[in-house]
């Protein structure tokens, strides 16, 4: 039987606040998106065959001596690339350009000025909506080859893009509900720019889960300790699905549950077959 392979769309992250708003921004559009470390070794995500790659925002300097520095080899990959904030400090730092700290931290919504609606990025999107500025440092300089197409009152390089090697970047971060069309930005880089068009559902990562374990367990046995949390709840879920009475589920009462949440454990697990 033939596996469907999901070709992701990989966000490094630099351990900004919102990086999981990003995958979650993508996979509710049904784009297939996974979370790696910013420094994440360059032959794994080679493997993974990623069709674009998104650099999250992250409370570094990028030009301060414990900066979190990604492998500069992502930008030979070919694929499409989009920084948000730190993100965009990166691309810009590493292509050739300048980051300085900025006299006045920039917090909050600022209107989004596009200079060019004709670049796929703005696909739908209303000149003059809310985005979301978080940051300290800025650009103050572009890499060769870049434009801005996007500015604010604050940021005269709050969009910019090198479309001929399909590199585009953000100040604002489109990934909050703040950034009231940001979400259509991920999506206009999903569809138009890496060229997605598999539809995901988290039913497909289900599937791939359960023919993991099967082939990781085998004939063997698994014993899952659980306490009735989400965490672990799923993993039993998945695992009673997968291999059946393989499964030694052992429920552990840490003695800090709630009142009569025991039972209501033990009763969520009997109604789904699984004999704790």
């Amino acid at each position: 039987k033939a596996k469907m392979k999901q070709v992701p769309i990989l966000v490094l992250d630099f351990g900004s606040q919102y990086t999981q708003l990003i995958s979650k921004r993508l996979r509710r559009n049904r784009f297939y998106s996974e979370i790696v470390p910013y420094n994440e070794p360059i032959e794994k995500i080679k493997a993974k065959e990623p069709v674009g790659i998104i650099l999250s925002g992250g409370p570094a300097s990028v030009y301060s001596k414990d900066a979190y520095l990604v492998d500069k080899a992502i930008f030979e990959l070919g694929i499409p690339i989009f920084g948000i904030c730190y993100g965009m400090q990166t691309i810009a730092h590493y292509l050739g350009g300048s980051v300085v700290a900025s006299d006045c931290h920039e917090y909050g919504k600022a209107k989004l000025r596009i200079k060019d609606s004709s670049c796929k990025i703005f696909d739908g999107i209303t000149n003059d909506e809310i985005v979301w500025m978080s940051h300290g440092d800025r650009v103050e300089s572009l890499p060769a080859d870049f434009k801005v197409i996007g500015t604010s009152e604050n940021s005269p390089y709050a969009v910019i893009a090198n479309e001929e090697k399909q590199v585009y970047a953000m100040q604002f971060h489109p990934e909050v509900q703040h950034s009231e069309e940001g979400y259509l930005m991920l999506r206009n880089f999903a569809k138009n720019i890496c060229g997605v068009t598999q539809k995901w559902k988290m039913e497909h990562f289900l599937k791939q889960q359960i023919e993991s374990i099967r082939e990781k367990v085998g004939t063997g046995k698994v014993l899952c300790g659980l306490s009735g949390g989400v965490d672990s709840s799923v993993v039993a879920t998945l695992l009673a699905e997968a291999i059946g009475d393989q499964l030694v589920p052992v429920f552990v009462n840490n003695g800090l549950l709630r009142a009569n949440e025991v039972e209501d454990v033990q009763g969520m697990f009997a109604n789904r077959g699984i004999n704790l």
